[in-house]
């Protein structure tokens, strides 16, 4: 199982994001770098939901934002290592939407269960597969803590175990 390692401040801040969006579903950017089986945030970029007030249930990043990102990652010599959104009034688990609209191979795809406005579980789930025909999300480990000189994290919040 990999990890994806996020310190307490930047996880906080995407809880509250999904908090502050409900009950339209928050969404962004995770930036920092993977290592190994590890990912490791060093900074959150909120993104406009491209279908906020569409009563449609989902997200979509906009476009600009996810382009905008990934400029600011190249400029920090960092990569994107995941995305984030909030489920509101659904558990912290991808729905097949989610899935079928998850593209980027090999990055993290953080869920928030948001209920009546309070964050309650994050769950992180790694995509994984050799393309669209066969990608499933596989839990991950989710370390909430800033690592230390070796970049070892204590985990925080457990992850469900299986794959989707």
């Amino acid at each position: 199982m990999g990890v994806l390692r996020i310190p307490p401040r930047l996880l906080d801040e995407l809880r509250r994001h999904g908090e502050e969006s409900y009950p339209e579903e928050s969404c962004g950017v995770l930036l920092g770098r993977r290592r190994g089986g590890a990912g490791e945030v060093g900074e959150v970029v909120r993104c406009a939901n491209a279908r906020a007030g569409a009563s449609s249930g989902r997200y979509e990043i906009d476009p600009r934002d996810l382009l905008a990102a990934r400029k600011r990652a190249r400029a920090g010599g960092r990569e994107i290592v995941g995305f984030y959104h909030s489920h509101p009034d659904h558990p912290a688990r991808p729905s097949p939407t989610d899935l079928a609209e998850a593209h980027w191979l090999g990055c993290s795809y953080v869920v928030t269960a948001v209920a009546a406005g309070r964050a309650g579980a994050t769950a992180s789930f790694l995509l994984a597969g050799g393309g669209e025909e066969d990608k499933h999300f596989r839990d991950e480990e989710l370390a909430a803590a800033e690592a230390g000189p070796g970049g070892e994290a204590a985990p925080a919040v457990p992850a469900g175990g299986g794959e989707w």
